[in-house]
């Protein structure tokens, strides 16, 4: 990656269309600490995107190896954890370029080696990847036909992962942050005609602990009447045990038909 500095993975789904035809692209942004392999082993998503013609693409979280003091200590800062966002500060500012790479340099190489229709193209995430996805929409109007999440860090500006990933990458002026908070974008971003999908888990951790934070979202779309599917997932009764759904990719696995078919209505359009 020229934007990154480093060497990159992703890995990339081709259905049958893809022989015969150009197919619109949906790009997945997986979370904390995840690799490109998480998505594609884990979510089950081939079938659908085989059913609708989608090729789907799933980059890595954050630049590999790049030797950076620091960068292997916490599970929630540095490697595995990019945040989508372009750094400013030493010594992240060279390689942490997740929002350029992801926005620009990503799609430029996919569409230069795989049989794309680049005029059509979506994207999706989970947790950190869910945030990703939201302001890499938000910040680019008609850039994406469409957009969903699963478990989104929504308003990471009031959040703990957030403030740790946005003061250590951008510094500690908090109007900076605003630019990659969904929540502080949805307010000024300039029409309606966004369809968001929100699948959030009603027994994830993370949302009882305060790091994701919907409800911020939500109310910011309302005020400016931006339509927004929030399904809280609650798990029915099985024999004596309630297993609810969480953060894990279980949660994602049981309802990724579901934004697979949400993507295709926009893509295939």
């Amino acid at each position: 990656s020229a934007e990154l500095k480093c060497k990159m993975k992703f890995g990339i789904y081709l259905p049958p269309k893809a022989e015969t035809a150009k197919c619109p692209v949906l790009y997945w942004l997986s979370g904390l600490t995840c690799t490109e392999q998480n998505f594609i082993t884990k979510a089950g998503f081939h079938q659908a995107a085989a059913e609708h013609g989608l090729i789907v693409v799933a980059p890595d979280t954050s630049p590999r190896g790049c030797n950076i003091e620091g960068e292997d200590e916490s599970w929630d800062f540095g490697t595995g954890a990019g945040f989508y966002v372009d750094a400013t500060e030493d010594p992240w500012k060279t390689n942490y370029r997740m929002y350029s790479y992801i926005k620009d340099e990503l799609p430029k190489l996919i569409n230069a080696n795989f049989p794309t229709d680049p005029e059509r193209m979506s994207i999706f995430g989970h947790s950190m990847g869910g945030h990703g996805a939201l302001i890499l929409t938000l910040k680019n109007p008609g850039k994406y036909k469409s957009v969903s999440a699963f478990a989104p860090i929504c308003n990471p500006i009031q959040c703990q992962w957030g403030k740790k990933a946005l003061g250590g990458y951008l510094g500690s002026d908090v109007s900076k942050w605003e630019a990659y908070d969904a929540t502080q974008l949805v307010k000024s971003y300039p029409d309606s005609h966004l369809d968001i999908l929100i699948d959030q888990g009603k027994d994830d951790q993370f949302l009882s602990a305060g790091q994701l934070l919907p409800d911020n979202f939500i109310a910011a779309c309302t005020e400016r009447k931006i339509p927004v599917v929030f399904r809280l997932q609650q798990a029915r009764g099985f024999c004596s045990h309630r297993i609810g759904y969480d953060h894990s990719y279980f949660f994602i696995a049981t309802f990724i038909n579901d934004h697979i078919k949400h993507h295709a209505k926009y893509l295939n359009a």
